[in-house]
């Protein structure tokens, strides 16, 4: 990625998917080139928790709903140390922020970043041609970036691909580091980082458990110099089958039988762990909307989600695995994509989407007081 100077409203920009569909507007945020994965994200609101999100990673962000910017950017909501998208699409940026915890304007802030965005174009159109065509790279292009239509094309098919990409080492902590518990500390865990948000180890933090993050690059041996009386793996971006080492770090944890929970990345780690495949969606699930069932209890979630792969596990029956019992716990209801495995002999469970809700609804934050009752079990 290329950038230079903060663009203005009148700063032209160019937006070329790989299948040489174009859509032309105005620099927002930093001038220059991108490049990445198209995908498009439902959300209404939350786009700072979005743009902060590590899973996002080498990923430009189509914002669905239309007006993007109104409360500005704060210092509060930032679910890691930067923005990880590597460029942002929206349809009509406010002009103005309105919130009384705002700092200073969205369109600043990606500027400041270098992350190079594009605004004033269709991006009703763009999203139903990722919905029918699929996921696939795009450059963003403004400013002095810009060339004729097929030298810019040429350099989006030369930008790689996210299928075979592996990329929790590039988002994760390299140095191990301590999130305490909030009041008494009951339960300390061990938190391997692919990319993992800020508001997950506040959660279980909240619970009175203290949090060792550890880099993605931690060896079952250092898992278990923590002591821990549970383990975690984090959301994170890439393509699951490239991540060979988390897996195996899984499989150690769960011939230990220690309680073991995963979110997003960490559920298609499971899901590799206990010798299922994964596969790339089409477009993937993006946003704070998506209805989940929970098939343990029955109950229908509204939840936040952010992947592009997918577990392939039975959803009609228990299958047997290396470690005892295993079956499909939660299911998305727009398209039956798996959404949660369970263990049945021994304490692990994983969910696909993100209980910490940041952004997004708090149905699922009882994920972690499930977690909370495994290592509960575990120790009586």
């Amino acid at each position: 990625m290329t950038t230079s100077t903060r663009g203005v409203a009148k700063t032209p920009a160019v937006l070329v998917l790989e299948d040489g569909r174009i859509f032309r507007g105005r620099a927002y945020g930093a001038v220059g080139a991108t490049f990445g994965e198209a995908v498009f994200s439902t959300g209404m609101t939350g786009y700072q928790e979005t743009l902060t999100d590590p899973s996002y990673h080498r990923q430009v962000v189509v914002m669905t709903a239309p007006h993007i910017g109104n409360t500005g950017i704060n210092d509060e909501d930032m679910e890691s140390k930067k923005i990880w998208v590597s460029g942002y699409v929206v349809r009509d940026p406010a002009r103005v922020p309105s919130s009384w915890r705002s700092r200073r304007t969205l369109d600043d802030e990606l500027a400041a970043q270098g992350v190079v965005g594009i605004s004033g174009i269709d991006t009703r159109a763009l999203t139903r041609h990722l919905r029918e065509r699929g996921a696939m790279r795009v450059g963003i292009f403004s400013g002095d970036a810009i060339q004729d239509d097929a030298a810019l094309l040429a350099r989006v098919q030369e930008a790689p691909e996210m299928t075979g990409a592996d990329l929790s080492a590039e988002v994760a902590t390299t140095e191990a580091y301590v999130v305490p518990a909030m009041g008494e500390k009951k339960f300390t865990v061990a938190a391997v980082d692919l990319g993992i948000k800020g508001m997950t180890p506040y959660r279980m933090a909240e619970r009175g458990i203290e949090v060792h993050v550890l880099p993605a690059t931690a060896t079952v041996e250092d898992v278990y110099a923590v002591d821990p009386d549970g383990v975690f793996f984090s959301n994170g971006p890439g393509d699951p089958s490239t991540a060979d080492h988390p897996v195996s770090v899984m499989q150690g944890v769960l011939e230990r039988g220690t309680p073991l929970f995963g979110i997003c990345f960490g559920n298609q780690i499971l899901g590799r762990a206990l010798g299922f495949g994964t596969f790339k969606l089409k477009y993937g699930h993006r946003g704070i909307n998506q209805p989940v069932q929970d098939r343990t209890t029955g109950k229908v979630e509204v939840t936040a989600h952010n992947h592009g792969f997918a577990v392939d596990a039975p959803l009609d029956k228990v299958s047997d695995t290396p470690y005892g019992r295993a079956e499909v716990s939660h299911v998305c209801l727009n398209d039956n994509v798996v959404e949660g495995l369970q263990l049945l002999d021994k304490p692990a469970f994983s969910v696909q989407y993100h209980p910490e809700a940041a952004a997004g609804p708090h149905d699922a934050a009882y994920l972690f007081d499930r977690f909370v009752n495994l290592m509960e079990g575990q120790r009586a």
